[in-house]
C-alpha cells in the first residue's frame, strides 16, 4: 500500500546519523537547567558568515542584557561535516549544545535519533508563535511533535525577461499550459534563447508541475502525478529547450542559462537574485508566482530552509527557549532577511520585507498560497542519494522510459525506501 506521509521542507543533506540508546522523539524544553551560565549554540557556517554573525551579535546582546550572569557561545559548524557533529552531540550529553540550527530535511533522521527536544508548549507560550506560517510549521513537526522552530525558507518562483516579452508582446503566463506556448512562441522568435530553462535534473524546477495536477512524491506513479510530469518534461524538447541540452541540467545550471541571457524564463529561488544580478539579465528581469494549471492559480512550490532547535541534552532548556524565540522573533527574522535574504517563516515578518523590497512579494505570495515538501520518513535519504527523482526525469527526458514506465520503476524504489 502507498504510504501517505506527512511533510517536510528541505536545503539541506541527509544526515545519517546512529541513535542513540533511546528512539522517542524527545521530553519537552519548557523550564530546568541553570538559568545563568555559558548557554552553547550551534548555528550552520556560510560562504559569507559576516552579515549573520553580526546579527547573532546583536542578539547576544539584548539576551545578556535581559539574562544577567549569563554569557552565550556560539559555534559556526560546518554544513558538510554537520552529520559528524549532531551524532556525537546526541550520543554524549556533555558534549551537547543547548540550542542548534539544522535543515528541515534533517528532521526524519534527528527525530528518529531522539536527539531533539518537544517545542510545543515552548512555542505554545511564545507571543509570535501564532504568527508563523503554518506549512513552515508543518516543516518542523515529526509524528506530531514540534522538534522545532522554522527559522527561514527558500521557495522558487517564476523569472523572466522583461524585455524580452516587450519586444515579443508577451504576457506573463497564468497558467501552466501559457508557459508551454510562452516558451514555444519565445523559442520560435529568438532560436538562440531557451524560452524557459529546464532540466532533467532539476527535481524542484519539476516537482511543482506534478503537484499543481494533484500528484505527490509518494504517488508518483498516479494519473495526476503522470499529468504534471508530462507537462514538464515536455518542455524539455526542441521547442523549447532540447534534450541535447537540457536533458542532465541541474537546477544550478538552469540558474546560469536565465542569469546568462540565455533563457527568457526559469524556475529560480529567491534565494538565487544575486547570481541572476550578477549576469547580463540584471535589471532586466521581473518575478511571479510560478501558476498552477487554472488561471490564477499558484504551483505549489517546495520550501526548503532552517530550524532552530533545543538538543535533548540541553544542560539549560530554559535559557535555550528564551535564547531561540528571540533569535526567531519578528525583529531578527527581517534583519535575517536584509542581512541573508532568508525568508521569514513568521507573517508579521514577511509582510514588514515585503513592504520594504517588492521582490520578495511572489515568493510570500507563494509561500501564502501553499508549499509542498518531501515524505517526513528518514527514507527519504535513501530516495535523495539514489537519485531516484531526477533518474525517473532524464530518463523520460532522453526517451530512453516513457511516463508510465519511468513512474512505475520510481514508484517502486519510493515505496521501498519508506516502507522499511
Amino acid at each position: 500500500m502507498r504510504l501517505r506521509l506527512a511533510a517536510a521542507a528541505a536545503l539541506a543533506l541527509t544526515i545519517t546519523a546512529c541513535a542513540p540508546s533511546t528512539s522517542a522523539p524527545s521530553s519537552g524544553a519548557t523550564d530546568g537547567g541553570p538559568r545563568t551560565g555559558a548557554l552553547k549554540v550551534w548555528l550552520f557556517d556560510e560562504p559569507n558568515r559576516g552579515p549573520k554573525e553580526a546579527v547573532v551579535k546583536k542578539v547576544i546582546a539584548e539576551f545578556t542584557a535581559a539574562h544577567p550572569d549569563t554569557t552565550v557561545d556560539v559555534q559556526y559548524i560546518a554544513v558538510d561535516t554537520r552529520s559528524e557533529r549532531f551524532k556525537g552531540a546526541f550520543n554524549d550529553p556533555a558534549s551537547a549544545p543547548d540550542v542548534v540550527e539544522y535543515g528541515n530535511t534533517d528532521l526524519p533522521e534527528y527525530a528518529t535519533a531522539g536527539g531533539l527536544a518537544d517545542l510545543g508548549t515552548v512555542v505554545g507560550n511564545w507571543h509570535e508563535g501564532a504568527d508563523l506560517a503554518a506549512d513552515a510549521k508543518a516543516s518542523a513537526t515529526y509524528q506530531g511533535t514540534l522538534l522545532g522552530v522554522p527559522w527561514y525558507l527558500g521557495v522558487r518562483a517564476l523569472y523572466y525577461r522583461t524585455d524580452v516579452f516587450s519586444e515579443l508582446g508577451l504576457k506573463p503566463p497564468a497558467t501552466l499550459t501559457e508557459l508551454t506556448t510562452t516558451a514555444r512562441a519565445v523559442r520560435a522568435a529568438r532560436p538562440d534563447m531557451f524560452g524557459v530553462a529546464v532540466g532533467g535534473k532539476y527535481t524542484f524546477g519539476a516537482l511543482p508541475f506534478v503537484w499543481a495536477h494533484g500528484g505527490d512524491i509518494t504517488s508518483i506513479d498516479s494519473a495526476q502525478s503522470r499529468a504534471g510530469l508530462t507537462a514538464y518534461t515536455g518542455l524539455i524538447a526542441e521547442d523549447n529547450c532540447p534534450p541535447q541540452n537540457c536533458a542532465d541540467l541541474t537546477g544550478g545550471k538552469t540558474v546560469e542559462l536565465f542569469a546568462s541571457g540565455k533563457a527568457a524564463m526559469g524556475i529560480l529561488g529567491n534565494f538565487n537574485r544575486a547570481a541572476v544580478d550578477a549576469g547580463t539579465a540584471k535589471g532586466k528581469y521581473a518575478v511571479v508566482p510560478l501558476p498552477g494549471v487554472a488561471a490564477g492559480s499558484i504551483a505549489p512550490a517546495f520550501a526548503g530552509g532552517n530550524n532552530l532547535g533545543i538538543m535533548r541534552n540541553a544542560q539549560r532548556p530554559a535559557l535555550a527557549a528564551d535564547f531561540l524565540t528571540l533569535l526567531a522573533g519578528r525583529k531578527y527574522q527581517a534583519e535575517m532577511y536584509d542581512a541573508m535574504g532568508n525568508l521569514p517563516t513568521l507573517k508579521s515578518a514577511g509582510t514588514e520585507v515585503v513592504a520594504k523590497d517588492a521582490f520578495v512579494k511572489p515568493f510570500t505570495d507563494t509561500i501564502d498560497a501553499g508549499t509542498r515538501f518531501v515524505p517526513l520518513d528518514p527514507g527519504w535519504g535513501r530516495i535523495d542519494a539514489s537519485a531516484v527523482l531526477p533518474t525517473m526525469i532524464e530518463k523520460v527526458a532522453t526517451g530512453k522510459a516513457s511516463v508510465d514506465q519511468a513512474t512505475a520503476e520510481a514508484a517502486k524504489l519510493i515505496d521501498e525506501a519508506l516502507t522499511r
